[in-house]
């Protein structure tokens, strides 16, 4: 067998400046302030789950709705502290608002907050749908599939073309005239 050559190289040795008296104390009392401050934390992460909530975004054309699931608390429907049934006035952006929970039947499991932006009232309905979709695979993966199907979890990328110079809207040309 033939034998290898190994090269090894030399590390460089420094030398470590050794601490005065007055800053070993206060590299100590550091010490004991970042461990306080990790025990702090631990302290108040049992307050935030004990208010649980699923958050996700939905978006449609320019609307963009921020929306919280939350598993405890009284079983409401808000959209921008509105009940939804207000905010939405037609009864077919109500249904659509609310397809995604009547289609996993969990109208009742839970207090729905959403802040919604943008748009209009149909597009914010649709990105409100979207974010619950988002929101409910975030509780329970098996709705993945069903929401999927229905088309619920699909982004519907379609917005407004932008306007392009020389023209009236973003194709229309302006009229042609012969003389």
């Amino acid at each position: 067998m033939p034998k290898i050559a190994i090269s090894k190289t030399k590390k460089q040795k420094t030398k470590k400046r050794e601490p005065k008296k007055g800053e070993k104390k206060k590299e100590k009392e550091k010490k004991k302030k970042t461990e306080t401050k990790v025990l702090e934390k631990e302290v108040k992460e049992p307050e935030v789950l004990s208010d649980r909530y699923f958050e996700a975004v939905g978006r449609r054309k320019t609307a963009v709705a921020r929306v919280r699931l939350f598993t405890k608390g009284e079983k409401v429907f808000l959209v921008n502290d509105k009940p939804f049934d207000l905010y939405f006035p037609t009864i077919e952006c109500q249904q659509i608002a609310a397809a995604s929970l009547r289609k996993m039947k969990c109208l009742d499991r839970f207090r729905v907050q959403v802040k919604v932006k943008g748009g209009g009232l149909r597009g914010q309905a649709e990105a409100v749908r979207h974010g619950i979709a988002r929101a409910l695979v975030l509780f329970n993966l098996e709705f993945k599939k069903r929401l999927r199907r229905v088309g619920y979890l699909t982004r519907d990328a379609r917005i407004r073309e932008r306007k392009k110079f020389g023209l009236k809207r973003a194709r229309r040309a302006p009229q042609w005239s012969k003389r």
